[in-house]
């Protein structure tokens, strides 16, 4: 008996053809069998008349590589297209019954079981259809699912703290559907790169994640770690259309004025829209048990590989970084432990070229879900599985070139101090402040500044009282020019100097006032005067001890402030000057301090005189983790 089969080849991006079985037994109308490939590659078929004889199989197998040789090089037919993937929308149940819109995205040529990548939001799974189709057409299963109360989906929307018994369930059901071969991942940034972490917080049976410009702790993702409410964050969530107020509540032109409202719990009523769960995370401005529910950091109990993409100016690096540091360092198995990545980059929130006032050229710009999808293709399909990758890439800013570390920081980076000195006068750029490698020996004069919170220094200081609110590096030549400003800054370099990982401050300090925010730049000056601000920290002094347990000042008495600078890596070239700059405000990324100790609740201000000590006895100094 005689059989028509068509046969499926394929010819991968090298060029090298496979046969990968059986499409389909046109005869007998069985269902077809297609392999999971490579993107890019291209599919040929043949149409051969088989018998059941064995001289007929080994017929067809000369065949075959007759077929395959004719093949190599020639162009063939496209692989199924990001136009042909079928979706299907369903209620999926969970626990308690509630039901979340949920759309499956297939390739219609694949129908075995896959493995699945989940996408869970809170935006609208509308505006991911084109990432889910990209997802599909690589050949895996893509689900993207509305958060509870959100769009299609049942039930009340509690923002992060609703998402972890969700995700479990959501989790779960996928490895219970036919189409699912076992294995399971998520993707997504932001609040998609978090609720990653909420899902694999509960012990869903996550296979592998890609988390982009995520957050395992949410308080963190709100205050990071100087204790100070990101107030550009508050615009963000009256306008996101997540907390209850419109989008147009966040594109009003007053959030300029808005920004300066005391004391902070009267945000909702001065914007005219109520958004309790957004006056809440004001309202707690510790880390107290309303957090508690948002903490996903037991890393202990979590064991799979994971992808982590950040940005140096991201309001969530802090998190991005603590989670991969935390996966290397404590999580449940070696094998996770060792399959961690980094890749962090010169970005705020996006992956543009140009972020803030400066253009980091094409090399900077990477698609997320393209690096996802080939972490997912070496975990769930074993390509490249043969291959090493680098644990970390990282983004030289100055150079605006790639490299490569086995960890971060680079193990190649060494912590080295630089002092603060001066004469006592280290007021704008025009004073007598200045960075060494060495530590004082004689006695200076202290610095002084006066902190005026109806004054804020502006984040982007060209941009005024506009109060511009990105977070990316914006020229600071402006400040450098104010006398609340201290600036000390190294003479024009002479060989270029390089750093990577994470920078910190140690500054001595008293003030006037119960409380004062400190604000410590390090910045690349450049001959024509333009100061990129390479990474900057706040801490609020209140906080110096415990986030959790504020204590105020006492006026007069000196006090030792750790400040956390965040990460970055760059070349500041020789002609240019390494600065630091210390002041009272970044406004309106971080809130002003009202300099009162009152909290959110306080609507009084005091300017406070804040000094900053650099003597034998009382150093103070930047440490950079310079790279050979």
């Amino acid at each position: 008996m005689w059989e028509l089969l068509k046969i499926r080849f394929a010819v991968v991006p090298t060029g090298l053809p496979f046969v990968i079985g059986l499409v389909s037994r046109l005869r007998r109308g069985f269902g077809g069998l297609k392999a999971i490939v490579p993107a890019g590659t291209k599919f040929l078929e043949a149409h051969i008349r088989l018998g059941t004889r064995a001289g007929s199989v080994l017929a067809l197998r000369v065949l075959c590589m007759l077929v395959l040789i004719t093949l190599v090089g020639q162009p063939g037919a496209e692989a199924a297209g990001e136009d042909d993937i079928v979706k299907e929308t369903v209620m999926m149940p969970t626990r308690d019954g509630t039901r979340l819109k949920t759309n499956i995205y297939r390739d219609p040529d694949l129908s075995g079981p896959l493995p699945v990548l989940l996408l869970k939001t809170a935006y609208g799974t509308d505006g991911f259809d084109d990432q889910a189709r990209r997802v599909a057409a690589r050949g895996y299963v893509a689900v993207t699912q509305d958060s509870s109360g959100r769009f299609g989906s049942e039930g009340e929307y509690n923002v992060y703290w609703g998402e972890p018994p969700d995700g479990f369930d959501t989790v779960t059901w996928i490895k219970e559907q036919p189409w699912c071969d076992g294995q399971v991942g998520m993707w997504g940034g932001s609040y998609m790169g978090s609720v990653q972490w909420l899902t694999a917080c509960t012990g869903a049976p996550l296979d592998a994640l890609a988390p982009s410009a995520s957050c395992s702790y949410f308080y963190h993702n709100v205050y990071n770690m100087g204790g100070a409410i990101i107030l550009a964050l508050v615009r963000a969530g009256f306008g996101a259309n997540v907390y209850g107020p419109p989008p147009e509540a966040g594109q009003s032109p007053k959030w300029p004025q808005w920004y300066l409202t005391l004391p902070l719990m009267d945000f909702d009523d001065v914007v005219g829209h109520e958004a309790p769960m957004q006056m809440n995370m004001i309202k707690h401005n510790t880390p107290d048990g309303f957090w508690r529910e948002t903490d996903a950091r037991n890393f202990e109990a979590m064991d799979f590989p994971a992808q982590h993409i950040v940005g140096y100016y991201d309001f969530m690096c802090f998190g991005s970084v603590y989670a991969y540091q935390g996966m290397r360092s404590r999580s449940a198995s070696a094998h996770s432990r060792n399959n961690q990545q980094l890749i962090i980059g010169p970005w705020d929130h996006g992956r543009a070229r140009k972020v803030g006032d400066v253009d980091f050229g094409e090399a900077a710009i990477v698609d997320d879900l393209a690096e996802n999808l080939d972490w997912y293709d070496r975990w769930f399909k074993g390509i490249g599985a043969d291959r090493t990758y680098p644990r970390v890439r990282y983004f030289v800013m100055g150079e605006n070139v790639w490299r490569e570390a086995t960890e971060w920081p680079p193990p190649e980076s060494t912590l080295t101090p630089f002092y603060l000195h001066s004469g006592g006068e280290a007021n704008t750029r025009g004073g007598d402040g200045r960075i060494e490698r060495g530590a004082p020996t004689t006695e200076q004069r202290p610095d002084q500044f006066d902190a005026d919170p109806a004054n804020p220094v502006p984040s982007a200081p060209a941009h005024g009282t506009k109060h511009v609110d990105g977070f990316g590096p914006y020229d600071q030549q402006a400040a450098r020019d104010r006398t609340d400003v201290l600036v000390y800054q190294s003479e024009p370099l002479e060989a270029p100097l390089t750093f990577a990982g994470m920078l910190s401050a140690e500054l001595h300090v008293s003030t006037n006032t119960p409380d004062a925010d400190f604000v410590v730049k390090v910045v690349d000056v450049h001959p024509d005067g333009f100061a990129h601000p390479l990474a900057n920290g706040i801490l609020r002094a209140s906080a110096r001890e415990s986030l959790s347990e504020r204590k105020p000042l006492k006026p007069g008495e000196v006090y030792l402030l750790n400040v956390d600078l965040g990460h970055a890596a760059a070349t500041v070239f020789p002609g240019h000057r390494l600065a630091i700059q210390v002041q009272g405000s970044h406004f309106p990324v971080w809130e002003r301090n009202a300099n009162t100790g009152e909290g959110p609740f306080g609507g009084k201000t005091l300017v406070s005189t804040q000094t900053v000590y650099h003597d034998p006895r009382r150093p103070s100094r930047m440490l950079l983790p310079l790279v050979d």
